[in-house]
């Protein structure tokens, strides 16, 4: 996690388990998106829905499985943007059980205004905090 400034932990759910006793690979996407959550938060007074004039919708999602995880595991996310673009970001993901890897990944996100149903330019003042927060 030392090259994530933001994590937080996560406890599987009963929710979160498949028939095969183990957490369900749709699962691990609401794990990825309870940490964005929690990213955007800590960037400020920020949600899925307001970066400040708009919200953010889901573009692209990869999913990288390392190990099995279980009910009442106590996980750490960690979230990270990797990229600024004109109208998305990219945010990278790290799932660990223990300090062991358990599941890594990406999503691409747009800046999406609700009422018109267009993507639109991430807002300035969520851009800088974004980039200052991460460096980039």
């Amino acid at each position: 996690m030392n090259k994530f400034r933001f994590s937080m932990p996560y406890l599987v759910r009963v929710a979160d388990i498949n028939y095969g006793g183990h957490v369900a690979n749709s699962a691990v996407l609401n794990i990825m998106q309870d940490g964005r959550i929690g990213y955007l938060a800590r960037l400020g007074p920020y949600s899925e829905l307001d970066l400040g004039g708009c919200g953010i919708i889901l573009t692209e999602a990869h999913v990288f499985f390392r190990a099995e995880m279980f009910l009442h595991d106590e996980l750490m996310i960690g979230v990270r943007c990797s990229e600024i673009k004109r109208s998305s970001f990219q945010l990278e993901y790290r799932i660990e059980r223990g300090g062991d890897l358990m599941a890594e990944g990406s999503t691409v996100v747009i800046c999406f205004d609700y009422q018109t149903r267009k993507a639109v330019r991430i807002p300035v003042p969520f851009r800088e905090k974004l980039a200052s927060f991460e460096n980039l």
